[in-house]
This record gives C-alpha cells, sequence and structure tokens, in this order.
C-alpha cells in the first residue's frame, strides 16, 4: 500500500475526507477539537508538497439542510490551526462550487459544506460520487470514523480517481495500531471491554476470543454474564434475551483456554442518580430494588493487577456510569492501570466515545500507546469486518498493482 508519505502533491488538487463531526454547544462553539487537530498532519502534507487542498466532512444527522448543522463553525478554527484562510463554499454544492474550486492556487484549503445535507451522501450515489470527483486530481480518505459507511465520500468516490486514491496519514495509523492489537500482539493480551450492552459488542468479544489470553467484561454488560452464572442482579440493567448467548460465550472462553474476569463486587444504588443511596456488595448479590452502577474496590484492584502484567492491552467501554461522580472509580481505577502499564513498556489502544472521554477526564491520552478516533468503525474492524472506505482503497491499489505487474510481464 502506497503511503502518501512517499507521494509528492506539487501543482495537484487533492481532495481530503476528513472528520470534523465534532461536539458542538448551545452557541455552536466546538467543545473538542481533537478531529480537527488530527487530520492537520495530513492537510499539511500536501500544502508543504505545494498542493491545494479541498476538504469535505459531515456533521451530525440533519434532515436535508438545516443551518444548525453547517460547518461555519469550523473555518475560523481551522484557518487558525492551518496559519492560513480557509475558503468556506457556504453555497450548496453547485456551479458556485466547481467556480470557487476552479480558481484555487497552491497552498489554499477550501471546506465543502456539509455533504449530509445531501441525502445521495449516505445513498452512495454514483451522480453525486462523479460531481465531487471532477473537483480535484487525487482523493485521499482519512476519516476512519466513517469509513464502515458505504457513503458517497468515503466509498462510492475512490472508483472515479484510478489509482490517485490513498489513505490519509490518520487513516494510516489507526489501520497500523488496530492490526498490531488483531495480528501481532505480544502476550500476555488484556481485552477490557465495557458499556451497558452485550449486543453491542458481541461480535467483537467472539472475534477477540482467538487472540486473547484475558477478557476483562466490566460496565452494565457484565449483569448479563453474572445472571446468566445465576447470579442475582437485583435492578442492574441486562438484556434477558442475551442470557443464553452470554452462556455460550462463557463455554466458548473455556474451551479456548481464555481467562474470563467478571466484577466480584459493585458500587449499587437504589436509584440512577448521585444522589441516590449507596453501597458496596458482592456483584452477584444485589438485592432488588437496587442497580450495580461501578465495579468495586476488590475488583478495580484485581482488574488492575491483570491489566499491569499484560504486555498487549485493548480497551474500550467504562466500566460504570463515570459520567457521576459517584460511580467514576472503576473507569478511573482502569485508566490509570492502563496509563501505568503502558509507561512501563505495554502497548495499549483505546477506543470508543466513552473510554477516550474518560482518560481526556483523567488527562491521561498521552499516557495511551495509541487512541483510536472511531467509535462503530473501530468496533466493526475488531470484528473482522472489511470496512467500506477502507476496501475500496485497498481494491483500487490492488488492481493498479495488478495492472502494472501485467504490463512489465508484457514489455
Amino acid at each position: 500500500m502506497v503511503s502518501i508519505k512517499d507521494v509528492n502533491f506539487k501543482g495537484k488538487k487533492v481532495l481530503i475526507r476528513v472528520d470534523f463531526n465534532v461536539p458542538l454547544n448551545h452557541n455552536r462553539q466546538i467543545m473538542d477539537d481533537t478531529r480537527i487537530r488530527e487530520s492537520l498532519p495530513t492537510i499539511m502534507k500536501v500544502l508543504n508538497d505545494g498542493g491545494t487542498v479541498i476538504l469535505m466532512s459531515h456533521l451530525g444527522r440533519p434532515n436535508g439542510y438545516e443551518p444548525d448543522y453547517s460547518l461555519t463553525p469550523i473555518v475560523p478554527l481551522l484557518s487558525k490551526l492551518l496559519g492560513r484562510n480557509v475558503i468556506f463554499t457556504r453555497d450548496l454544492f453547485g456551479p458556485k462550487t466547481y467556480e470557487v474550486c476552479g480558481k484555487m492556487k497552491p497552498g489554499e484549503v477550501a471546506l465543502l459544506e456539509n455533504l449530509r445535507f445531501y441525502p445521495e451522501e449516505e445513498a452512495g450515489d454514483e451522480k453525486f460520487a462523479q460531481d465531487l470527483a471532477k473537483l480535484a486530481d487525487i482523493y485521499i480518505n482519512d476519516a476512519f470514523a466513517t469509513s464502515h459507511r458505504k457513503h458517497t465520500s468515503v466509498a462510492t468516490i475512490v472508483k472515479y480517481f484510478g489509482d490517485n486514491a490513498y489513505f490519509g496519514l490518520l487513516l494510516e495509523n489507526e489501520i497500523q495500531n488496530l492490526d498490531k492489537v488483531l495480528y501481532e500482539a505480544e502476550p500476555p493480551f488484556t481485552a477490557i471491554i465495557g458499556g451497558a450492552k452485550v449486543s453491542t459488542k458481541i461480535g467483537v468479544i467472539k472475534n477477540l476470543l482467538n487472540k486473547v489470553d484475558n477478557m476483562i467484561i466490566g460496565g452494565g454488560m457484565a449483569f448479563t454474564f453474572i445472571k446468566a452464572l445465576g447470579g442475582k442482579v437485583g435492578d442492574s440493567i441486562i438484556e434477558d434475551d442475551k442470557i443464553d448467548l452470554a452462556r455460550s460465550i462463557i463455554q466458548e472462553v473455556m474451551l479456548k483456554g481464555v481467562n474470563l474476569y467478571l466484577p466480584t463486587d459493585a458500587v449499587i444504588a437504589n436509584g440512577f442518580s448521585n444522589e441516590a443511596d449507596t453501597q458496596t456488595v458482592s456483584a452477584d448479590s444485589i438485592p432488588d430494588g437496587w442497580m450495580g452502577l461501578d465495579i468495586g474496590p476488590k475488583t478495580r484492584r484485581r482488574f488492575a493487577e491483570i491489566i499491569t502484567h499484560s504486555q498487549t492491552i485493548l480497551w474500550n467501554g467504562p466500566m460504570g456510569v463515570f459520567e457521576m461522580e459517584n460511580f467514576r472509580q472503576g473507569t478511573k481505577s482502569i485508566a490509570i492501570a492502563v496509563a501505568s502499564a503502558t509507561i512501563s513498556g505495554s502497548f495499549s489502544l483505546v477506543g470508543g466515545g466513552d473510554s477516550v472521554a474518560a482518560i481526556n477526564q483523567y488527562n491521561l491520552a498521552d499516557q495511551m500507546s495509541y487512541v483510536s478516533t472511531g467509535g462503530g468503525a473501530m468496533l466493526e474492524y475488531l470484528e473482522g469486518k472489511e470496512l467500506p472506505g477502507i476496501a475500496a482503497i485497498r481494491k483500487k491499489n490492488t488492481e493498479t498493482a495488478k495492472t502494472t505487474k501485467s504490463n512489465k510481464k508484457k514489455a
């Protein structure tokens, strides 16, 4: 696979699919600019080569054109970060866009309006893909978080750039680090899977069972497993229709010789509130009227011990309702343990919105080996699924390599 590090973009117009789907407050101010900052290396590579950059992204889930979902708030921050004015094509995609982009000179940057204002984007529309492709000579996908979608700007468009389609530096980084966990993990390999529901993590758990030495399960989803083993979980969140599945996963874990760790104690409350009464009890003996909202102190110590003795660590999902102060100790202890192991030389990969929010909350992001930008995309990649946005470029590159090889043979 050709890296953009080895490509010279001098005199070329480059269409880059970025992910500027950032959180905005009620005043439409950016709350977290991480995704914008992470796009900068790819943008600067093209600009430093003497190329022209045309950026495209989505924001939120608008239903047609909705001004509240305009990418307008991105422009001043992006201009500041790049140290140059960013041209914003405020008009909806059409003749004006071609006119503006057609006049652009090397070193200039333009940002197109929210792609999801057009129903054709999510439909993977061929005509829309062709129209977008006419704007540039080269295409780069640097939006890992949307690469699991069959959308026009991440999948359909690739075929209209021949062999001039590449992964951006962010996307390349994501693939390399996820592959390191999936295919090059140094044992002991520990996966920490949390969150509320088993149903959203089934594929990941099943795929990882063939690769990990230790599987730690926490968060609300742990109670479905505890109930499957005959435990009393009170009013804790569970998925009754996944009890049998949880049992089958436990049997599979035993057959594969993987160590499965579930919470042994839990911090419980008599209501889903930070003001509710709390107590710590055995995780399989929660009384009726009470719910488990965090892992307990014994579990925190046990999980931390396993993590500390691991060489490869994957963490996706919190251990409790960390948004509430009384139920964040479990997630915090995991974050500290993963950071500590990383400092000692282990490789750690953290992904998923809540896990990333947690490590940012505790200022530990720079202590992790890699923090993934993809939520759903990361989960699908860890499940072993082929992501449309990645597959499209890999397919194009493979076809080009075969053609080149065939032509050499004929020569």
